[in-house]
């Protein structure tokens, strides 16, 4: 993956995770990378791959951003987004353009003038051919009523899917029509067959605002959702960095071990000394750093009835738990399902504890990064200077 594609990527978490309205159910992270993933399926399928493979990434990651400005002109607004932030990454203006073009063909009725624009457009719909359509349909029901666009009856929202289905919505890459136009058949064949009695759907309808009654709103549920996949995706890039710095690292001091550290033997090589020790020194406390911001930390794994009773601990977290008996956890489980309150808590909780999880990765990688920059100006400059006033030469 380039930088400019994971620098974008943690750009639009950041983004649709504190800028967007919690209404947008379906306009959201999640849609997101949905579109991300279906657009690299694509890709593979063509063996698309150099700019033209970097150009669909990015805009299948920017293509909603647009969302946390309003409903209106939202693919502008994502244009005026991505313009913005590649261009402060020092983006080519005409790549720019390009991924621009490319967010502006996810517009409804847009007609896709090439194989990229067909790409792109397919992924952005490719839940019409897939089993979560049912979920993300709701969602987006959902949305539109939060955000008074529209509000649709049960009846009228299938009335409207199926209109969508047969007039409006088409695949046009290969790879969409061998995957995901048999499931858009499926569904639309479910749609036509939904003859649900009035008394059934005002059934429904009833049981549905009963439940909303007693539990949180969808809203909030999505919000726990959402934002704790989120933490979880960062936690992912804080390792992953940790990892590159601790196999650069490796390779500086291996390289060192190996050719460098022999040679100081030999008298008329004393004027590298220092260098070297000034070179692996920072290599070694990169490596420790690395190895500090990726070590876990070690739970007790065991908690009490009384502390179950008391709701103090989160039983959520495997660290609380793991050297619990199968019968003690099932039974504690069982109390937590009970309190609604006690569920919401303990994922309070697992956000809080992953947030300070989170927070100590990233400084002691900033940290990390920062001392390993020095470290690599700071030994060429000794290098340079032993070169420059102790070097063999100079001896001589």
């Amino acid at each position: 993956m380039s930088d400019i594609i994971q620098k974008t990527e943690v750009f639009v978490v950041d983004l649709l995770t504190n800028k967007l309205n919690p209404k947008y159910l379906y306009h959201n992270l999640r849609h997101t990378q949905r579109v991300v993933k279906s657009t690299k399926e694509i890709l593979n399928s063509y063996g698309l791959k150099g700019k033209e493979e970097e150009h669909l990434i990015l805009a299948a990651w920017l293509h909603d951003t647009g969302y946390t400005r309003g409903i209106e002109g939202h693919e502008e607004n994502s244009c005026n987004i991505a313009r913005e932030f590649l261009g402060k990454e020092g983006y080519n203006s005409e790549e720019i353009d390009m991924v621009s073009n490319l967010v502006m063909a996810t517009k409804r009725f847009y007609e896709p003038q090439n194989l990229s624009e067909e790409i792109i457009r397919d992924a952005d719909a490719s839940h019409f051919g897939k089993k979560s359509y049912w979920e993300t349909s709701d969602f987006l029901r959902e949305e539109f009523a939060l955000l008074d666009i529209a509000n649709y009856s049960s009846k009228e929202w299938r009335n409207a899917n199926i209109k969508m289905f047969e007039t409006e919505h088409k695949f046009y890459t290969n790879y969409a029509k061998e995957q995901w136009q048999e499931g858009k058949d499926k569904n639309l064949k479910s749609l036509k067959k939904d003859k649900r009695t009035e008394k059934e759907i005002a059934k429904k309808e009833a049981i549905k605002a009963k439940y909303k009654s007693e539990s949180p709103d969808r809203g909030i549920q999505t919000l726990f959702r959402v934002t704790l996949k989120n933490h979880l995706t960062l936690s992912d890039i804080a390792d992953t960095k940790a990892n590159i710095l601790l196999s650069v690292n490796a390779i500086i001091i291996s390289l060192a071990l190996s050719n460098l550290i022999p040679k100081l033997d030999n008298p008329s090589n004393e004027y590298l000394i220092y260098p070297t020790v000034i070179f692996v020194f920072f290599s070694v406390v990169s490596m420790s750093l690395a190895v500090l911001a990726t070590r876990p930390n070690v739970t007790r794994g065991k908690f009490t009835k009384e502390d179950v009773t008391n709701r103090k601990v989160n039983l959520l977290f495997f660290g609380n738990f793991h050297k619990m008996s199968l019968m003690d956890y099932e039974w504690a489980i069982q109390e937590l399902a009970k309190d609604k309150d006690y569920i919401y808590s303990s994922l309070t909780k697992d956000l809080y504890f992953l947030g300070l999880v989170l927070n100590r990765k990233y400084n002691i990688l900033r940290w990390t990064y920062t001392i390993f920059m020095i470290g690599i100006v700071i030994s060429v400059i000794a290098f340079g200077v032993s070169f420059r006033f102790f070097g063999p030469d100079r001896i001589a």
